[in-house]
């Protein structure tokens, strides 16, 4: 039995860019990303003897995050995986398969040139060209757009693209309860009817149809969950995980389905008598490990 080289992808991972847009009234926009490209094809020879005729360089695509950067500026992190991706696969005969993986740190406005970060929230895009098409769409699409066509043309690979966040942390201090689950030999864990409810909401979404208003979308999706989470009443973090991504869906009509993954963020009441103090849940303490994790994805029928 022979010994053959597998499914393969190379790139640069994690170029940092930040882009500053300066208007006439002097007034700066900021954007920060964190690129990681990684290109599949025609890569058999470098594997198996050395040659790299076919190989575009991992630091030629770190300029090309730069260059692009510049020359067309940055209207989103999915627009910008729209425009590296269809460049890479159409510029090079070589290259048939490229992903591009984007995290955007947000930034809050302080003035006209002044900035703060916002907390722990990171914005995803994630984009899949390849020469079959993606996996959820027709091998049929129309062939790649040039280097220069912009990220909105409808003429373009058949692109796969996702949306999403991590780290938005929410937290509910009532109305959130557990009881009615199984219990057998190794169940110490007593039931609740009012606790708090706290997670760190990493989401991914996929786009139905392209083009989409991308930021627009980010913004509808990012505070349908926020309020699906404020307004549910949760008998489960599961049951809060559906209302969440069916918020998202009914908001959100470009998109195909949404990938939640919910950490419970456990707060465990302190027990204040020993101290002469009375019982009422008031102080607590947040325990970062072990903790549940709660992960399901919510799709449109058909």
């Amino acid at each position: 039995m022979g010994i053959v080289l597998g499914p393969n992808r190379y790139g640069k991972a994690e170029t940092r860019v930040v882009r500053v847009s300066r208007a006439a009234d002097g007034t700066h926009a900021l954007t920060d990303l964190n690129v990681s490209v990684a290109l599949s094809g025609d890569l058999v020879d470098t594997h198996l003897t050395g040659d790299n005729a076919n190989v575009l360089p991992t630091d030629t695509q770190k300029n090309t995050v730069y260059a692009f950067a510049k020359q067309h500026g940055i209207a989103s992190p999915e627009a910008f995986g729209l425009l590296l991706a269809r460049h890479f696969t159409a510029s090079q005969e070589t290259i048939t398969g490229a992903r591009v993986e984007i995290e955007e740190y947000p930034w809050n406005r302080l003035g006209p040139h002044s900035f703060s970060r916002e907390g722990s929230l990171v914005r995803t895009a994630s984009v899949r060209i390849s020469s079959s098409g993606p996996a959820s769409g027709p091998a049929s699409a129309p062939a790649p757009a040039p280097a220069s066509a912009p990220a909105s043309e409808s003429a373009s690979a058949p692109a796969e693209v996702f949306g999403g966040l991590t780290g938005l942390t929410l937290l509910n201090s009532t109305d959130s309860e557990f009881t009615g689950f199984i219990v057998d030999d190794y169940t110490t864990l007593a039931e609740t009817s009012d606790r708090i409810l706290a997670t760190a909401v990493d989401a991914r979404w996929r786009f139905s149809s392209l083009p989409a208003d991308f930021n627009a979308v980010f913004g509808a999706a990012r505070d349908a969950m926020i309020a699906a989470f404020a307004g549910t009443y949760s008998y489960s973090l599961q049951q809060t995980l559906f209302a969440m991504g069916k918020a998202v869906l009914e908001a959100c009509p470009d998109l195909a389905e949404i990938r939640l993954r919910l950490p419970n963020k456990h707060h465990f009441a302190v027990d204040c008598t020993p101290f002469g103090l009375d019982a009422a849940p008031e102080v607590f303490h947040a325990d970062d490990r072990p903790y549940g994790l709660i992960e399901g994805t919510v799709l449109r029928e058909g």
